[in-house]
């Protein structure tokens, strides 16, 4: 039996009085609303591509000592609150009146939706570049990324099959993710295997929200739990730096983390509804109540499906202790290698505490650390960077390091 995964379009506004035809949107991972929506935060003066544009990079550069601080001015208490915005960025020298709001940026740039693994996987590689990315825009999807989104894809197609569905709420839309996610137990509980499967839940108060590239179910131990494993595509024929070995063990690290609470049933669902202003009692779309029906888990309200997805993955262990990287090489699919580790609790407390002090702005964004300086070689943000504009603390990148480069 093979997994479906429903995918949305959208139609009419619910909210709408009119009648509007039914326009077909496609519904992206949160890895990629991540991406979305820091470039929609990004000033309108700058051009649509992510890219740095020569005026936008000399737009920074006039303005790096403001950059530098902004994580520090964003936890301060203003007394009069003036809305402004990024924009702003752009014309602090000439109107220092105008005050930044006083906001962290988790409140700025994920207000009402969750952190992304990858938010938290993009902070832990470096903060200062998260910083940038939220304030000018996303980073640029360039060949290396694109081939490795392809080959996700190429392996999900292999266990499931997407189904376009018409979604009229975002009541609607959270439906589909957790229709998402109750198939992929489905299938994984059935058949022993599942790929790209959304996963959600709250860490440190914060609202989280992955997807699992893949994860098995053992067959020679006597014990079921499930092993989460995540797959990276190489553009080099080598392993990765120790750097992106930890960057890989933090993302499944988190994924265990939700597993584990969905799994023990630690699912906050009246927070849910509430953090996402979210009605449990919305009629879904008709053609998702159809889809639900025939997948078996008949749901009229999102409230059904939140109890159909608590329910399901009830039904599951604890994650394995035993977390797997694997390393493709993009060129043939060849596997380059395969690391095993140990999920490590204390480990993954103190790195979320550290990521959720910048997000929350309890403190400002820090520069990769000496050693790891050779990241900034590959960052759009190397020639505006106040740690690269500072050459005496900068150290020249190990040719050890530069064969590493990040995938």
């Amino acid at each position: 039996m093979s997994g479906s995964h429903a995918d949305s379009t959208q139609s009419q506004d619910v909210n709408s009085v009119n009648v509007t035809p039914d326009i077909p949107i496609e519904i992206v991972s949160e890895e990629e609303m991540a991406l979305i929506d820091a470039a929609l935060a990004a000033p309108r003066c700058c051009s649509p591509s992510s890219s740095l544009s020569l005026s936008f990079a000399s737009q920074l550069q006039r303005n790096a000592r403001f950059i530098h601080s902004i994580s520090f001015l964003s936890k301060r208490s203003f007394s009069a609150r003036t809305e402004s915005d990024i924009e702003d960025l752009g014309h602090l020298g000439m109107t220092q009146k105008r005050n930044i709001i006083a906001k962290s940026l988790l409140d700025r740039f994920r207000k009402n939706r969750a952190l992304s693994v990858t938010d938290v996987t993009d902070t832990e590689w470096c903060e200062k570049k998260m910083e940038f990315n939220l304030l000018f825009g996303s980073k640029k999807v360039n060949k290396v990324m694109k081939v490795g989104r392809a080959r996700h894809a190429e392996l999900e197609k292999e266990v499931t099959e997407k189904v376009k569905v018409r979604v009229r709420s975002t009541e609607d839309i959270w439906a589909v993710k957790l229709f998402n996610s109750i198939t992929g137990v489905n299938q994984l509980l059935f058949e022993g295997l599942t790929r790209e499967l959304p996963i959600l839940g709250v860490i440190k108060g914060v609202w989280m929200v992955g997807v699992i590239d893949e994860i098995q179910m053992p067959v020679k131990e006597t014990a079921r739990n499930p092993i989460l494993v995540d797959t990276k595509t190489r553009a080099q024929y080598t392993l990765p730096a120790e750097s992106q070995k930890r960057n890989g063990r933090l993302q499944l690290m988190c994924y265990k983390y939700m597993w584990d609470n969905l799994a023990a049933d630690n699912f906050p669902s009246m927070q849910f509804y509430d953090f996402f202003s979210l009605n449990s009692d919305c009629i879904l779309s008709e053609e998702i109540i159809e889809k639900t029906s025939n997948a078996g888990f008949p749901a009229k309200t999102l409230g059904d499906l939140v109890k159909y997805f608590r329910n399901m993955w009830n039904m599951l262990p604890a994650s394995h202790n035993q977390l797997l990287l694997r390393y493709e090489f993009q060129k043939d699919q060849s596997l380059l290698g395969e690391e095993k580790f140990a999920y490590d609790y204390d480990l993954f407390n103190s790195q979320i505490e550290v990521c959720l002090e910048f997000w929350k702005g309890e403190r400002e964004a820090s520069f990769t650390p000496l050693e790891d300086r050779w990241k900034c070689r590959y960052c759009q943000f190397e020639s505006v960077c106040p740690a690269v504009l500072k050459p005496e603390i900068t150290p020249i990148p190990s040719q050890t390091d530069c064969n590493n480069t990040p995938s």
